[in-house]
C-alpha cells in the first residue's frame, strides 16, 4: 500500500511538472467526467428499467425520431431531469478553477458551466441538451428547463417538430464548435484527455491532432482507452480524485 501511494504521488508530481511547462492547456472530456455526478454514459440505460428495453442508437437518430418522435422526446426528458438533479463533481469544479484552460467536451450537459466555467470557453462538440432546436433547421432555438422539460412540441416559426439541440447518429458536428475545437487542439501545448473512450470520431481525432502539431497528451481515465497509445502520461483512476490535486 505504501509503495502504491508513493507511486501515485510520483505520478502526480510528474504530471504537474508536465503542465507547468505548458502555456496553453486544452481539456478534451467525455462521459467519464460527468459519470461521477451520476450521469449515466450514453449506452448505460440499464440503470433504468424502462429505457433498458430500447436501443439507444434508435433513440438518438433522425430515423428513430421520424418513427416515434414522442418516444425519443420522452427519453430525452428523462435524461434532462437526471441532469437537472445532478451536481458538478470535484473534477468539474477543479476545471472551473482554471479559467485559462479551454474546455472541449463531448458531453451535452451543462455541468461545466454550472461549476463555473465561462460559456464562451466551453465547446460542446455533440451539442447541448439544455436547448431545443427546429428539426427542419429553420434556425429557431429555445432554452428549456431541464427540471421540467416541455415534451414534444412544434416549432413556432415553421411548425416542424422541435428536438434537443444535440448531435444524433448520422449528423455532422456543429461547424463553429468543431472549427474552434480544432484550432485550440492544434495550438495546445498540452491536451488533457479526461474520461473518454476516445472511440467516437471525428471528435477523438482531436487527440492525434494535438500530437501531430507537437503538443503533449495527458490522459486521465478509470481504465486504459483508445487514447492510451497517444499519451505522454496516463493517470488511471477517477478524474474527481486526480484533477483537484493536479490543477490546484
Amino acid at each position: 500500500m505504501t509503495q502504491s501511494l508513493s507511486n501515485r504521488q510520483a505520478a502526480l508530481e510528474q504530471a504537474r511538472g508536465l503542465l507547468a511547462q505548458c502555456e496553453k492547456i486544452v481539456c478534451f472530456s467525455g462521459a467519464g467526467l460527468s459519470a461521477e455526478s451520476g450521469i449515466s454514459t450514453f449506452r448505460d440505460t440499464e440503470t433504468d428499467a424502462l429505457w433498458s428495453r430500447y436501443d439507444p442508437t434508435k433513440l438518438a437518430s433522425p430515423e428513430g425520431f421520424a418513427e416515434d418522435p414522442k418516444l425519443v422526446i420522452d427519453w430525452y426528458d428523462w435524461r434532462r431531469q437526471a441532469i437537472a438533479n445532478a451536481e458538478p463533481n470535484a473534477a468539474h469544479i477543479a476545471l472551473a478553477g482554471r479559467p485559462d484552460i479551454i474546455q472541449v467536451t463531448q458531453n451535452v450537459d451543462d455541468l461545466l458551466e454550472r461549476a463555473g466555467c465561462k460559456a464562451e470557453s466551453v465547446f460542446h462538440l455533440h451539442g447541448n441538451i439544455t436547448h431545443d432546436r427546429c428539426h427542419a433547421r429553420c434556425g429557431y432555438q429555445q432554452k428549456v428547463d431541464l427540471g421540467s422539460p416541455p415534451g414534444l412540441r412544434s416549432c413556432p416559426m415553421c411548425n416542424a417538430p422541435l428536438r434537443p439541440a444535440v448531435v444524433w447518429f448520422g449528423e455532422t458536428l456543429p461547424q463553429w464548435a468543431w472549427q474552434q475545437s480544432e484550432q485550440h487542439c492544434r495550438t495546445a501545448d498540452c491536451l488533457l484527455v479526461i474520461g473518454t473512450s476516445a472511440s467516437v470520431y471525428p471528435a477523438a481525432g482531436l487527440i492525434q491532432l494535438t500530437k501531430t502539431y507537437g503538443g503533449k497528451v495527458l490522459v486521465i481515465n478509470t481504465q486504459p482507452s483508445g487514447a492510451s497509445a497517444l499519451a505522454d502520461m496516463e493517470l488511471i483512476g477517477p478524474c474527481g480524485e486526480w484533477l483537484p490535486q493536479l490543477l490546484s
